[in-house]
């Protein structure tokens, strides 16, 4: 029996995963006494430190007792679906972490499903109990029904219960007994989850996710499914759809702690990252040379959504960013379906846009951010969900929403929802929450967040994911207000603006280079109506009764990437640049809009 453990740990959103593999790594002393690590060590990208979520999966090992535990850290997040899909096909068990207090949610369904279908084996970790007003026993109950409602078989409802915070840095069977470290839960993993089987026979090895390196370029990451792979061994590349290409191994390294070790050979069950074979993807076999045979292909659930992607056309364009032209942003988006399963690429009529499918908002604007980061520059579109003809009916994308709200204000968000087409199936207490579930089409939930936590006074707690395609349910009603839109260029002035605020909200300062066709604000009525933002105060030599000092500007309102994504309408674009992000219409002039605004009506 050879000593190594694979799991993956698998939970809704912010429920501790990240926070749990920083305790195992300190407890298994992998670093020094002296050195700072500081928290979230998998969380090594900006973004996911800034949002506090997992983007992409990370791999790291331990060890315990001389036996290898790989860990493999997933997402929470469905959008990100794609992500976890593939990575689970490296593991033997699975640690399912729960809040002691939110219990199974939307996104816990979503992964644990996947889990159960590939037979692994589930220990279930009921983290946070130091929580106040958690509920551990009824968690329990709701992730055993969870598990039976999946289908679960006989052996992985028998699951093992830890209990614990992995904050304070504690696990235990019994959760009114604190211990002092996380070994109970390392004890359970070395007890229950299976050991990595020895397949004899020639090699095969499945490609499930990738590294790049400046120096030796891009990496496979997999498991090790059968035989043995060795140092400058010559092997067959077997492509997604069977095409075949014969490579050679230049050199092999396994995971350990945070790092990877030279390796000369990796046997059946490890999982190891290679280096030399060129031209592979996400999901292609590494096989014997002479006698090579493919493994099953990593199925991925299709995208949700699309989002026109466009080259910044704007009066201010190629001031802030370094990459501007179509031809560097479609080589970036090509580049990024390499390694983001999710997501599709499809090029449109015109030469300089495309369009982009992803799982949800979240999975579009964290490519967004991310290329924004690296200097691009590029307008996106109103997000579309994806309208499919079956049995000639049109059908739409259905989401399963969950809000958890205070009971007072629980009317409004079931007003909100209803008026988007949501229906209401349950309706619960939980704790001092009232807990709402309803069936919602994927289009209502665009621009819903907002209204949704302005009503409740930015209490609610939301959570959606996708449950399959229905028949479509008619027109939903988009925004209620129309904008404000500036007349002219230059430089916004305090006087101007003091003197507009009756005519709406605005999302600009004083002080601001801003162009002709931006959006400056909401209007206080439907109709858009074109605002000079940009005039001073006429000086004369006459002394006036009225003097500057009091003019009162409300702060203006700043959206959030995600948050422009939903405001914006279909004759509407958001510039994203390097420093800023503006909200724009398509035709800048207002005659351009009288003429062809009515391709949007």
């Amino acid at each position: 029996m050879q000593k190594i453990r694979n799991i993956a740990i698998i939970a809704h959103v912010d429920h501790g995963k990240t926070t749990l593999v920083d305790k195992i790594l300190h407890s298994c002393s992998i670093f020094r006494d002296n050195e700072q690590t500081g928290e979230l060590i998998l969380d090594n990208n900006d973004l996911e430190r800034e949002r506090g979520i997992t983007i992409v999966s990370k791999n790291v090992s331990v060890k315990y007792k001389d036996v290898k535990i790989n860990i493999i850290d997933t997402p929470g997040h469905a959008d990100f679906g794609g992500e976890v899909e593939r990575v689970l096909k490296m593991a033997d068990g699975v640690l399912l972490l729960c809040d002691a207090f939110e219990g199974a949610m939307p996104q816990t369904r979503f992964v644990t499903q996947k889990a159960l279908a590939l037979g692994l084996k589930p220990i279930v970790v009921v983290n946070k109990v130091d929580k106040e007003n958690c509920r551990p026993e009824e968690v329990y109950e709701q992730i055993f029904e969870l598990f039976f409602n999946l289908e679960a078989t006989e052996e992985q409802l028998d699951f093992p219960v830890i209990y614990g915070s992995s904050k304070q840095g504690w696990m235990s069977t019994d959760w009114q007994k604190p211990t002092t470290d996380i070994f109970a839960l390392l004890d359970a993993v070395v007890e229950n989850i299976p050991a990595a089987p020895i397949n004899e026979g020639t090699l095969q090895m499945q490609i499930t996710s990738l590294d790049y390196s400046s120096f030796v370029g891009r990496i496979a990451i997999g498991r090790v499914h059968r035989g043995t792979i060795k140092e400058n061994q010559p092997v067959t590349l077997i492509k997604r759809d069977g095409k075949i290409v014969k490579s050679r191994v230049k050199e092999l390294y396994t995971f350990e702690g945070l790092g990877k070790v030279k390796a000369t050979e990796v046997s059946s069950g490890d999982i190891c990252a290679v280096v030399g074979i060129d031209g592979f993807e996400i999901g292609d076999t590494i096989a014997d040379f002479e006698a090579p045979e493919q493994l099953p292909v990593i199925s991925i659930d299709e995208p949700t959504m699309n989002m026109l992607f466009t080259i910044n056309n704007s009066p201010f364009f190629g001031k802030e960013g370094k990459l501007v032209t179509s031809q560097r942003i479609k080589d970036r988006l090509i580049k990024e379906m390499e390694k983001n399963l999710a997501l599709k690429v499809v090029e449109t009529q015109g030469a300089d846009s495309w369009l982009v499918y992803g799982r949800g908002i979240l999975h579009l604007s964290v490519l967004i951010e991310t290329m924004r980061r690296e200097g691009y520059e590029l307008q996106v579109g109103q997000p579309q969900v994806i309208v499919k003809e079956i049995d000639g009916k049109k059908h739409e994308p259905i989401e399963t929403l969950i809000v958890d709200v205070p009971a007072e204000v629980s009317g409004k968000v079931i007003e909100l929802v209803t008026q988007r087409k949501g229906e209401l199936l349950i309706m619960e207490p939980k704790g001092d929450l009232q807990h709402l579930e309803f069936e919602i089409p994927s289009r209502g939930i665009i621009g819903l967040r907002n209204n949704v936590l302005t009503a409740t006074a930015g209490e609610a707690i939301m959570a959606h994911r996708f449950k399959a395609y229905e028949p479509w349910k008619g027109t939903i009603p988009g925004r209620l207000n129309g904008v404000l839109i500036s007349m002219d260029k230059g430089t916004t002035t305090a006087y101007s603006i003091d003197k507009l605020q009756d005519r709406g909200r605005f999302f600009v300062d004083p002080g601001v280079d801003i162009y002709e066709g931006q959006i400056l604000g909401e209007h206080i009525r439907d109709n858009d109506l074109v605002i000079n933002i940009v005039k001073g105060k006429a000086l004369t030599n006459m002394r006036a009764s009225g003097t500057d000092d009091n003019t009162r500007i409300a702060p203006a309102i700043k959206f959030s990437l995600e948050e422009a994504m939903e405001y914006i309408q279909a004759d509407e674009y958001i510039e994203v640049t390097p420093q800023s992000m503006r909200l724009r219409k398509i035709f800048l002039t207002e005659q351009e809009r009288k003429v062809k605004g009515k391709q949007f009506a």
